[in-house]
């Protein structure tokens, strides 16, 4: 993989060199490959097909939580979050000491605590990360999805971007099943507060624990806003935005 260096950009391809746009630029790379049917099929790509099905596995796990916290993070997450949570799944599938190689699954080996403490603290949004924007403790409880702050001044404990006037904060409590696909999410009612506020304790709280039996992931959600006659508008297209996996059990 060579990046292009000319001022005209090419997309394409000439020669046998693909020419392609990516996050990272401008790139250029040889065509080739095997022949899909080869692959699938010949005894001396056996590890490339347990290499691909466990891959799949780990994306689609990955897939499976994103859309299970769709709801608090459709504006809190990065171009690279897939990526990210993907290479996570991949290190928590190895986990799985029950499967042969090729069969082993996130599933099974989310089952194990270090598993879960690979998923604990993950940030949606890589420019936005919970530590460098909350320097309060908090407190979970895993029975009822309840974070709370027990005395937060925000221009002491919060790094507060320019523009922004108002806080929104928001929890999640979201149950995930990585053997049958399903989820189920509960969402705490939004708290908003003021940039410039006094101290005061914050609760979120969701109405009900999801019903979904699965692996329970507490959501933190932090959104900035700037607030213009009595409307409210997002920063730098939701650059400051806040969505981290705060408690796994």
């Amino acid at each position: 993989m060579a990046q292009q260096k000319s001022i005209l950009k090419l997309q394409g391809t000439i020669g046998g060199i693909t020419f392609y746009k990516s996050q990272d630029g401008y790139l250029a790379r040889e065509k080739g490959g095997v022949d899909a049917s080869r692959i699938a099929n010949d005894a001396s790509f056996a590890r490339t097909r347990e290499n691909g099905a466990e891959f799949g596995n780990s994306a689609s796990a990955g897939k499976l939580l994103r859309d299970a916290v769709r709801v608090l993070g459709k504006d809190s997450s990065d171009g690279r979050v897939t990526a990210r949570l993907t290479q996570i799944m991949a290190q928590i599938k190895n986990l799985d000491e029950a499967n042969a190689r090729g069969e082993r699954s996130v599933a099974e080996g989310i089952q194990k605590a270090e598993a879960k403490l690979l998923l604990k603290g993950f940030n949606f949004n890589a420019g936005a990360i919970l530590g460098a924007v909350l320097y309060k403790p908090y407190q979970v409880d895993t029975a009822t999805g309840e974070i709370s702050i027990a005395a937060l001044a925000p221009p002491n404990d919060m790094s507060l971007p320019e523009g922004a006037t108002h806080i929104v904060f928001k929890s999640g409590f979201a149950s995930v099943n990585f053997d049958t696909g399903e989820s189920e999410i509960t969402v705490s009612d939004s708290l908003r507060i003021a940039v410039n506020a006094a101290v005061q304790a914050v609760s979120l709280k969701p109405a009900d624990a999801p019903a979904v039996d699965g692996i329970h992931f507490f959501l933190l959600s932090i959104d900035f806003v700037q607030s213009v006659n009595n409307a409210d508008y997002s920063l730098k297209n939701n650059a400051f935005n806040v969505l981290a996996i705060v408690e796994v059990v």
